[in-house]
């Protein structure tokens, strides 16, 4: 089971656990308890709610956090300055060592910009957003040497087949 599913599993549950808390509040609010009790439940409830987010989700959120998709800046990683513009990518070098970390600064001139990097096959292999007056690092291994794409993602996913 990947990170995700656990993420998206950890994530539904807590939604249901909220749902059974609101639907049991909904149900009960006719009671008609004086003020007093029903606060100092209140409060031991909370109190109870706040230990065991703090007890069991901080650990399961570190737990799930713990296999990042996003890999950090390598030490000697070969370095790619990429700026997008309307229509083009201009790289300020084309070929890289295939086994060691590529670390791309990714820049715009004018609007936000997909980046995605296509291998042979054409598949996506790493991608990140550019933006104007910000520069956003990828770092990625390429396992193989080959051609590799630089493309948006946004319209590289088009395929027309008959």
């Amino acid at each position: 089971m990947t990170v995700q599913t656990q993420s998206l599993l950890f994530s539904f549950a807590a939604i249901l656990v909220l749902a059974v808390v609101f639907l049991r509040v909904r149900l009960q609010r006719g009671d008609g308890e004086d003020y007093g009790p029903v606060q100092g439940r209140a409060y031991r409830i909370r109190a109870v709610f706040f230990w065991v987010l703090i007890l069991v989700g901080l650990p399961i959120s570190l737990w799930l956090l713990r296999a990042m998709p996003y890999a950090s800046a390598a030490a000697g990683a070969q370095v790619v300055n990429a700026t997008g513009a309307q229509w083009y990518w201009d790289l300020d070098r084309e070929e890289v060592e295939a086994g060691k970390p590529v670390t791309f600064n990714v820049a715009s001139t004018d609007v936000n910009h997909g980046f995605g990097v296509y291998d042979a096959n054409g598949q996506l292999v790493a991608q990140v957003q550019a933006m104007p007056g910000y520069i956003n690092r990828l770092t990625h291994t390429f396992d193989a040497p080959g051609t590799y794409r630089v493309l948006c993602p946004n319209i590289a996913g088009w395929r027309i087949t008959t």
